[in-house]
C-alpha cells in the first residue's frame, strides 16, 4: 500500500519562502546571479580609498598602466580587465569568453586587451600573491602563459604552486622566487586594486569596454554589444 504524505499549504509556502531567502543571500554574498566575486571590502585604516557612489563617467584610456596588454597599442578601442586570479568567474570569464574576444576584436586589431588586478584579499587570501606572482612572470616575458596556467590551475593556489607553475612554463627560478620571495610588486598590485575602486568596481572581474563598464562573467554577447556600439 502507497503512502501518500501530504503537506498544509503554509507548510509549503513556508519551505519556498526560505528557499527564496537563501537564493538571495547567495545573490547577494556573490554579487548577483550574473557571476561576479563578492564587494570588495574597503578598510579605510589600510590606506584604502572609499567606493565611490553613484554612476561613474569612466573611460578605459584612463586606466591604463604600465600592464601586460594584448594587441595593437593604437587600436581604436581599449579594454580593461580588472580580475583576481582566486575568483572563479574570472577563470570562468578566461575560460569561456576571453578567447572569444581575442579572436573576433583583438586579433583583428579593433581592440586592445589590458589586464590589471583586482585581489579581493578578505575573501580570497591568494589573490594578492599571485598577482604579484604574474609581475614577476611579467618579468621574464611569460606573463599571459603564467596567467593562463594560474586560472587553469586555480583550486591548488598555493605559494609552492606559483613557484611549481614558474618552472613548468621554463622560467628561471631563482629569479622568479627571489622576485615573489621579496614583494617587490606588492605596491603595484595595491595600484591597481586602487583604480579599480576608484573607476566603480564593486567585484570581479570588472570590466571597462571603452566608456562601457561591464561587471561579472559576462558573456560574449555583452561584450560584442559594448564594442560594436563604440566602434
Amino acid at each position: 500500500m502507497e503512502e501518500k504524505i501530504t503537506m498544509k499549504k503554509s507548510t509549503i509556502w513556508q519551505i519556498a519562502t526560505g528557499i527564496l531567502a537563501v537564493l538571495l543571500i547567495v545573490s547577494i554574498s556573490t554579487g548577483g546571479f550574473g557571476g561576479s566575486c563578492g564587494a570588495a571590502v574597503v578598510n579605510n585604516a589600510g590606506n584604502q580609498p572609499s567606493v565611490p557612489t553613484g554612476v561613474v563617467a569612466v573611460n578605459a584610456e584612463d586606466y591604463v598602466d604600465d600592464d601586460p596588454v594584448l594587441g595593437d597599442e593604437n587600436a581604436p578601442l581599449t579594454i580593461v580587465e580588472f580580475s583576481d586570479f582566486q575568483c572563479p568567474y574570472c577563470a570562468r570569464f578566461r575560460e569561456q569568453t576571453f578567447d572569444l574576444i581575442k579572436e573576433n576584436y583583438v586579433d583583428t586589431g579593433k581592440v586592445k586587451f589590458v589586464y590589471r588586478d583586482f585581489p579581493l584579499s578578505s575573501i580570497h587570501p591568494m589573490a594578492q600573491k599571485s598577482a604579484e606572482a604574474s609581475e614577476c612572470a611579467d618579468e621574464q616575458g611569460k606573463y599571459w602563459e603564467y596567467h593562463d596556467k594560474i586560472f587553469a590551475e586555480q583550486s591548488s593556489l598555493s605559494i609552492n604552486s606559483l613557484k611549481q607553475w614558474a618552472s613548468d612554463i621554463g622560467m628561471d627560478t631563482a629569479k622568479f622566487n627571489d622576485c615573489l620571495d621579496s614583494g617587490k610588486y606588492e605596491s603595484e598590485v595595491k595600484s591597481d586594486l586602487n583604480d579599480a575602486m576608484n573607476s566603480g568596481g564593486r567585484g570581479t572581474p570588472y570590466f571597462l569596454v571603452g566608456n562601457v563598464p561591464l561587471s561579472g562573467a559576462q558573456p560574449f554577447s555583452a561584450f560584442q554589444q559594448a564594442i560594436d556600439s563604440q566602434l
